[in-house]
């Protein structure tokens, strides 16, 4: 496959238009594969955050953006969404460069998931209720759901237009504007959203973006124009947000990482249950929050199911990123690469064994990669098993009975994910009620936009998608009424405002 295109952008998308930065400093974009300079972007300095959020305040307080009824805003959107459907093989292309994530797996998860995002919070705003009358205790009442604000959206690296449009769906179809801050690994497709928005007739502010680094994301976690932050990332970087924006009591959303369990019952069906836990325990190369990476098999059954796993991750196809056959690719950066060589060395050192990978791969010395592994006789107390790899290393825990199984499942710091394989759908749906994950998935894995998306414990703070995520875009305000307003007139008010989505 051919390298990817040097990409250089001289200028930061402030204000609704492409201005030039107030600072020098600027983000060289490494490919994962050839491990040269591709591209190149402005760091956004202090003064440059500043000028966002300003931006981004006057479009919310004084702008026509929180003042349209939700037709008009979501006509935009929809131009957005449209947009990306149309460019979705220029955004694969671009994520793939920039971060290592397959093509294949790029297409549809990297834009056509992103856009199925806008797509699914286009249809929750078109169904939320705005507005709605009440009987009060002392007469009637109104409570109405108004904008947050200025939402600050501090993305990763690992799925960037996903966790983006996560954010800035449901914010800007609220009536909020925002401040975009791209990771430093994967700033360049932030530069195809700005574009996009501005064709789709977004208004001027109500779209920033400031690619930076981590002292500067911190400045704009903190500043005092900033009324909500929404955040992907590492846990320990979600604490440091939720810190520095309680100094300004400022409302916070974190989705954070995960140690997910996929659980295969005794009755389960093996081809099926490893063709669907397989590319969801590797997916992205293992560079993904809710991915399968602890799998627990009956003991019974363990050495069927550890040599069915073993021979299906030595199947994977690694390679360039580029390449629509590859099925696992580079890590982002050389610190993944090293992370993930550094827990293989942990997890032989406490005792489990390779059955699978367990270093680099053959032939490809340029590159930031790692052999798909797969760990066996692992216990839940190793690192491996309880830690997060974020690399292509998964964990094969042995469990006694059902009971022994849901506690190995709960046995985390994290509740994200995790799935259930058996022949009895009801029954996994039993074992599902038990494990404190904020998804689930019974004989198959997915995330449905239309549904809340969110962790348990150390897996995050609050939700994102569906009306759950939405709603934490707006405020509630409470409108006390005279007591000769009649409940039919209450109704109609609210219904007037419900329409119009103000």
């Amino acid at each position: 496959m051919t390298d990817p295109e040097f990409v250089e952008h001289g200028k930061l998308f402030i204000g609704g238009a492409l201005v030039d930065p107030l600072g020098t400093d600027t983000i060289e974009v490494v490919s994962p594969h050839t491990e040269q300079v591709f591209g190149r972007v402005p760091h956004a300095s202090r003064a440059d955050v500043d000028a966002a959020v300003a931006a981004a305040r006057r479009a919310f307080d004084e702008g026509p953006w929180p003042r349209m009824t939700l037709e008009e805003r979501t006509a935009v959107v929809t131009r957005i969404k449209d947009a990306i459907l149309v460019r979705h093989e220029e955004i694969a292309r671009l994520v793939s460069s920039e971060n290592g994530s397959p093509y294949s797996w790029s297409v549809l998860a990297q834009a056509l998931g992103a856009m199925m995002v806008w797509d699914a919070a286009i249809t929750v705003a078109r169904d939320f209720t705005f507005e709605e009358a009440r009987a009060g205790v002392l007469g009637p009442i109104l409570v109405r759901r108004e904008p947050v604000g200025v939402v600050a959206a501090v993305v990763p690296w690992n799925v960037p237009q996903f966790t983006a449009a996560a954010k800035l769906a449901p914010a800007l179809l609220s009536g909020c504007t925002t401040v975009l801050k791209p990771s430093p690994e994967s700033p360049l497709d932030a530069y195809l959203l700005a574009e996009i928005a501005q064709e789709a007739g977004l208004p001027e502010g109500v779209l920033n973006i400031v690619p930076a680094d981590r002292e500067v994301s911190e400045y704009l976690v903190g500043h005092p124009g900033i009324d909500k932050v929404s955040f992907t990332g590492s846990v320990a970087a979600g604490k440091r947000v939720m810190e520095v924006a309680a100094r300004n009591l400022t409302r916070v959303t974190l989705e954070l990482g995960g140690k997910s369990a996929a659980v295969i019952l005794p009755d389960a069906d093996l081809d099926a249950a490893v063709a669907g836990i397989v590319p969801n325990a590797w997916m992205n190369n293992g560079q993904a929050c809710v991915a399968q990476t602890r799998i627990l098999a009956p003991r019974a059954r363990y050495d069927e199911i550890a040599e069915r796993l073993a021979a299906a991750a030595s199947a994977l196809v690694v390679g360039d990123p580029l390449d629509p056959a590859t099925e696992v690719g580079p890590l982002v950066a050389k610190r993944q690469q090293q992370r993930s060589l550094d827990y293989i060395a942990i997890g032989q050192a406490e005792g489990a064994k390779v059955i699978a990978g367990g270093g680099r791969p053959a032939g490809l010395d340029t590159g930031w990669y790692v052999e798909p592994t797969l760990f066996g006789d692992v216990t839940p107390g190793m690192r491996i098993a309880r830690e997060e790899i974020f690399g292509p290393v998964i964990c094969l825990l042995p469990y006694d009975d059902e009971a022994e199984a849901v506690r190995i499942a709960n046995d985390s710091d994290y509740g994200l994910s995790g799935s259930v394989w058996t022949g009895d759908t009801a029954h996994g749906i039993d074992i599902a009620r038990q494990v404190r994950t904020g998804t689930y998935s019974v004989n198959t894995f997915s995330l449905d936009m239309l549904g809340p998306f969110g962790g348990y414990k150390n897996s995050g703070l609050g939700r994102e998608f569906g009306p759950e995520g939405f709603g934490e875009f707006l405020e509630h305000k409470m409108i006390h009424l005279p007591a000769g307003w009649t409940g039919a007139d209450a109704a109609d008010a609210a219904g007037d405002a419900a329409e119009g989505g103000r």
